[in-house]
């Protein structure tokens, strides 16, 4: 079992800055891809930002050259940087973490933060 933590989330202007951590313990051997996701209200769970043990990244266009992704594998914690904030970002932003262990594929889900876009 992994167990994911999220912080970071909160109101912010639009314009602003928001870095969300996500920090995850228990069984953490063989994760491959951490990443996150967000919902907003009335809409499907939809991908951000996600990065393989590698280093490779993969954006939603949407937030390309806004959001960075980066993965401390020391401290077994991934971290989104968010930049230029819109109000349709304005989302719960789940963290993700895939693991593989022989053949089978685990995914894992952090509970949420809340991420306001407002004036």
């Amino acid at each position: 079992q992994v167990q994911l933590v999220e912080s970071g989330g909160g109101l912010v202007q639009p314009g602003g800055s928001l870095r969300l951590s996500c920090a995850a313990s228990g069984s953490i051997f063989s994760i491959n891809a951490m990443g996150w996701y967000r919902q907003a209200p009335g809409k499907e769970r939809e991908l951000v930002a996600a990065m393989t043990s590698g280093g490779s990244t993969k954006y939603a266009d949407s937030v390309k050259g806004r959001f960075t992704i980066s993965r401390d594998n020391a401290k077994n914690t991934v971290y989104l940087q968010m930049n230029s904030l819109k109000p349709e970002d304005t989302a719960v932003y789940y963290c993700n973490a895939d693991q593989l262990v022989g053949l089978e594929l685990y995914d894992y889900w952090g509970q949420g933060t809340q991420v306001t876009v407002s004036s």
